[in-house]
C-alpha cells in the first residue's frame, strides 16, 4: 500500500499496489502494521457496507463526536463515488477545509478519515457499493451531520443529487458547530 497525505491534516489517500496476472489481480488493502509504519494509528473493529442502487445517490455529511468518534477507511468495491471530507476539528490547522476525491472499484484505492471529520459521498454510477472499515463500533443515537449544500462550506459536487435520505436533508444549515 502507498499512503499519501492530503490537504487535510490526518486524511490520507491509501493506494493499493495490485499484483496482476492472467487471472486478474491481488492486493493488500488493509494491514495494521503498514498503517502504523505510515504513522497512522488505526485498527478496524467494524466493517459496514453501503449499497447504492442509483447514480447520484448522496450520503452525508456524517460524523460522531467524542467519546463515540470514529476513524474510517472508505473504499469502493463496486462502482465509483465522489468522496468528500470536511475537517471539523477546532484544534486542527485545516479546520473547516474540505477535500474531494474520486474513489472507484477499478483502482481499489481508499481514503483514511480520522476522528473529527465529516464524511459523505455522491455515487457516480448506479449499483455502487462502499465498504467502511471503522475504528470502533457504531453507537446509535450519536450520529451528527450537516447538509451537503451548507453555504458555509460551498462543497463542489459533480452533479445534483438524485436521491437523498430524509435524515440528510434534515441536518441544520448553516452549520455553526
Amino acid at each position: 500500500m502507498r499512503f499519501a497525505p492530503t490537504e487535510i491534516a490526518g486524511v490520507f489517500e491509501v493506494a493499493a499496489e495490485p499484483r496482476a496476472d492472467p487471472r486478474g489481480f491481488f492486493a493488500r488493502v488493509y494491514c495494521p502494521q503498514e498503517f502504523a509504519a505510515a504513522g497512522i494509528s488505526f485498527t478496524s473493529t467494524q466493517i459496514n457496507l453501503s449499497r447504492n442502487d442509483r447514480m447520484h445517490t448522496l450520503r452525508g455529511m456524517h460524523w460522531q463526536d467524542p467519546p463515540y468518534a470514529e476513524a474510517k477507511l472508505v473504499r469502493v468495491t463496486r462502482g465509483a463515488i465522489h468522496d468528500v471530507v470536511i475537517d471539523l476539528r477546532r484544534e486542527s490547522p485545516t479546520f473547516r477545509r474540505w477535500i474531494a476525491r474520486r474513489l472507484d472499484a477499478n483502482r481499489a484505492d481508499a481514503l483514511f478519515i480520522p476522528e473529527g471529520c465529516a464524511h459523505g459521498f455522491l455515487t457516480l454510477e448506479a449499483d455502487t457499493d462502499v465498504l467502511y472499515q471503522m475504528s470502533r463500533p457504531y453507537v446509535g443515537g450519536q450520529a451528527r451531520g450537516l447538509r451537503y449544500d451548507d453555504p458555509g462550506f460551498a462543497l463542489d459536487w459533480p452533479a445534483v443529487p438524485a436521491v437523498i435520505g430524509e435524515a440528510d436533508l434534515a441536518w441544520p444549515s448553516p452549520w455553526v458547530g
